[in-house]
């Protein structure tokens, strides 16, 4: 049985005198699609001139060359490279523009999966074009737009452009990119085709392209080189710019004259490389096909846990490792070894799920070689069900299991110990302080919380992906921004970060401030390294179990192979237009009543936008 595919490949086609061969040809070289052009390259269309509109024949070949599922899933059309409906002559413009609506609504009418088109300048000059593919978007044609932008500025590297000591330094490509999906609005059906470059940007422009939708990248058979046995292979350089983009999935195509033996040495060689990089990691099992996804948050206060997400949350082999490392240390500083044969300690578990916890606490006790009883406090009546066969068939006397919401149980004595797992993606979330502070009357003077402390992260964000798909979310009942006043758990792949997470909120257990009040107000400032734009906040945590016994979902610290958490991510309605240098000030609230608490946001800096989530108004937390 062949080895399954890694990637998808496409195969270019300047001019295509027979496309069944073509298609052939592709098909049997194990390419998927092919890129032909809509019509012949130089064969251009009069519609102003009565005569000239006469010339008889077809402008291009029949649609029933192919069969209906072969133009629907292996065709990209190619518009012609020489229209320019921005030109300056009125005639010359007008004939332009019917070429392109000719060659669109004949895309449209063959059911291509995408149409593409090479960008060869900034927007500000192609208005009109970036009009008429932004209409044909919004109407409900099938089609996807890839718009092809080189990697690096064809002036630059021309070596034409003044060096940024004299006058202005050659415009980057991703600034003729953004102003086109900006006149688009961001439209969803655009998507970028990378032009791989023979020079290779700076890490900091290719990490702003990880933000963009991208499509495929394009990589031209120039850039290949051929090693001692003949085959075609890239630069280490350019081997590392694909492993960087590896984690998108995206497509590629090949294009350019074949310069080795077989065509199909060239799709071997990057099915072999989008092996090599593929991440097997515990992290990416786990998230494969959640990357990028939308989810709403947990309540577990409000909902109760179905089996299989416990089940999942169960799958995390460092977290509960921590936490028994974590109980461990709390139970030999509790215990000294003159005591350890007379002395038992209490240790509950608060929310125990269906045991985890309780099955790390017992662990810890015995590697400490002490006494501990254990109380597992759970408020799901399901969940209770296999705490209470595990303490008849495994735990024995050692476990007391109690079915009550932990803020509501009157404890027979004080915990030594108190252990919890009531952290969100963003630390707080899940209203772990309210819990905390509500059970921290069962601890002793000098009992130990574990967790002691977590801090909550923000960082500004550019994803164009996740700012549509917040947009395309739309419900009847709910206010027509509620969308973007909703924080989403999500598995951040295709976005830039535009600056290092800085942190937000903390809260330390047990609390021993005479009043406590878990309302919060933070501003942080950051500055953009280089033009992008701001589509909202992802946000992280970071926590101490106790002493050294840490987790962190935080990108410069991340637990390594923790899967229980995903990042959060904080939406804007309004994408902000960044320049390097510019400073982002992002304020955050989180806000508490008796009955809900939430989050409200809003950036002052560059420009002022307004409050999201006034008065929990699109979304709360129930207590």
């Amino acid at each position: 049985m062949a080895a399954e595919k890694q990637v998808s490949c496409g195969l270019d086609f300047c001019s295509v005198p027979d496309l069944s061969n073509c298609l052939m040809t592709a098909t049997s070289s194990r390419y998927d699609f092919i890129c032909i052009p809509l019509v012949h390259p130089k064969f251009k269309r009069e519609f102003v001139d009565p005569e000239l509109k006469k010339r008889p024949g077809p402008f291009t070949r029949s649609d029933m060359i192919l069969c209906s599922s072969d133009w629907n899933n292996l065709v990209i059309g190619k518009l012609s490279p020489y229209i320019d409906v921005d030109c300056t002559n009125p005639i010359s413009r007008k004939n332009n523009e019917e070429t392109l609506n000719q060659e669109l609504a004949l895309a449209t009418h063959l059911g291509l999966p995408a149409i593409t088109f090479k960008l060869t300048r900034n927007m500000n000059q192609n208005i009109n074009f970036a009009r008429i593919i932004y209409n044909k978007s919004t109407t409900p044609c099938a089609f996807q737009v890839w718009v092809q932008v080189p990697m690096e500025n064809p002036a630059k590297q021309a070596n034409t452009y003044r060096s940024d000591k004299g006058d202005d330094a050659v415009e980057s490509t991703w600034e003729w990119w953004n102003s086109l999906r900006l006149v688009c609005d961001f439209h969803g059906k655009l998507g970028v085709a990378l032009i791989v470059s023979h020079d290779i940007p700076s890490a900091e422009e290719i990490n702003r392209w990880l933000g963009e939708p991208l499509k495929c990248l394009i990589l031209p058979t120039t850039l290949f080189i051929t090693n001692k046995k003949g085959y075609p292979v890239l630069s280490k350089a350019h081997q590392m710019l694909l492993k960087k983009f590896s984690p998108l999935r995206v497509q590629m195509i090949l294009s350019g004259s074949n310069r080795h033996q077989d065509i199909t040495f060239y799709h071997n060689y990057l099915d072999h490389l989008a092996k090599t990089y593929q991440s097997n990691g515990p992290v990416e099992r786990f998230a494969r096909g959640y990357e990028d996804y939308l989810q709403c948050p947990l309540q577990p206060l409000m909902d109760n846990l179905e089996s299989q997400t416990y089940e999942i949350f169960e799958k995390d082999p460092f977290k509960y490792n921590q936490y028994q490392t974590a109980i461990y240390q709390g139970i030999l500083d509790k215990i000294p070894e003159a005591e350890k044969d007379t002395k038992t300690l209490v240790i509950m578990v608060v929310g125990a799920g269906r045991g985890p916890l309780v099955r790390a606490s017992l662990n810890a006790a015995e590697k400490a070689q002490r006494k501990v009883k254990v109380y597992a406090v759970e408020k799901n009546p399901n969940a209770i069900l296999t705490l209470q066969a595990l303490e008849k068939e495994i735990w024995g006397d050692k476990v007391t299991v109690v079915s009550s919401d932990m803020r509501e149980w009157v404890a027979p004595e004080k915990a030594d110990i108190l252990v919890s797992e009531l952290l969100g993606s963003f630390g707080d979330n899940e209203l772990s302080p309210e819990c905390l502070d509500g059970v921290q009357k069962f601890l002793s003077d000098d009992g130990i919380s574990i967790p002691c402390s977590y801090t909550s992260y923000i960082s500004p964000v550019q994803s164009s992906k996740l700012y549509n798909e917040v947009r395309q979310c739309k419900e009847k009942d709910k206010h027509p921004l509620a969308h973007f006043e909703t924080p989403y758990v999500v598995h951040l792949q295709n976005k830039y970060d535009i600056a290092q997470p800085q942190p937000l909120f903390t809260f330390v257990h047990p609390n021993k401030e005479p009043f406590i009040d878990n309302n919060r107000y933070e501003v942080k400032k950051f500055v953009a390294e280089q033009n992008s734009v701001l589509h909202g906040f992802s946000g992280y945590f970071e926590a101490i179990l106790y002493k050294d016994a840490t987790i962190s979902i935080e990108p410069n610290t991340h637990s390594p192979g923790m899967v229980s958490w995903f990042p959060i991510f904080f939406p804007i309605k309004e994408a902000v237009l960044l320049n390097a240098g510019d400073v982002v000030e992002a304020h955050f609230w989180r806000r508490c009543t008796l009955k809900n608490v939430w989050y409200e946001w809003c950036v002052s800096k560059p420009a002022p936008c307004s409050i999201h989530n006034p008065n929990g108004r699109s979304y709360t937390i129930g207590l």
